[in-house]
């Protein structure tokens, strides 16, 4: 893969965070959201599967120190367990029978505590989405710093 290609692939993956961020906030803003679309699994979003795929591959580099990595992974499980937070306060959770334990249903009301609960948490999300952002800059500029022959030899 090509240095060019990578970062390509690394703007996709920041682009889809940034977007699911921002379903986040439509959904505390009584936006229409599916309910599915919003992944809670850090595995399962755009970005964690460029992450736990090519991103990995990014551990090689000579000028990327492996704390940058791990910083980035902990930003984004924190990210996820944040929006867990929210994601409880608009959709039940299942309780009873097969298909209502695979499908939880969103909630026909909100508390005004809960909305200020899921505000407070998304206020948390932004903030730990900043720092997420703030380490992939870094990161890419760590990668344009490396020649094309050494990102070459690494994937």
């Amino acid at each position: 893969m090509e240095k060019h290609e990578i970062l390509e692939h690394m703007r996709i993956a920041k682009a889809s965070h940034a977007k699911w961020v921002q379903r986040a906030n439509f959904l505390i803003n009584d936006i229409k959201v599916e309910k599915d679309s919003i992944p809670i699994s850090s595995a399962e979003c755009g970005f964690g599967r460029w992450f736990y795929t090519d991103g990995q591959k990014l551990n090689a580099l000579s000028n990327n120190p492996l704390e940058c990595m791990q910083e980035i992974e902990q930003l984004h499980t924190k990210l996820h367990d944040t929006y867990l937070e929210i994601y409880k306060i608009y959709f039940n959770k299942p309780s009873k029978g097969f298909f209502q334990s695979l499908f939880g249903m969103k909630k026909e009301t909100i508390s005004d505590e809960e909305k200020t609960a899921a505000k407070q948490a998304y206020v948390e999300l932004e903030a730990l989405s900043k720092q997420l952002i703030e380490q992939l800059n870094r990161l890419e500029r760590r990668i344009i710093a490396v020649s094309d022959d050494k990102i070459k030899s690494l994937i």
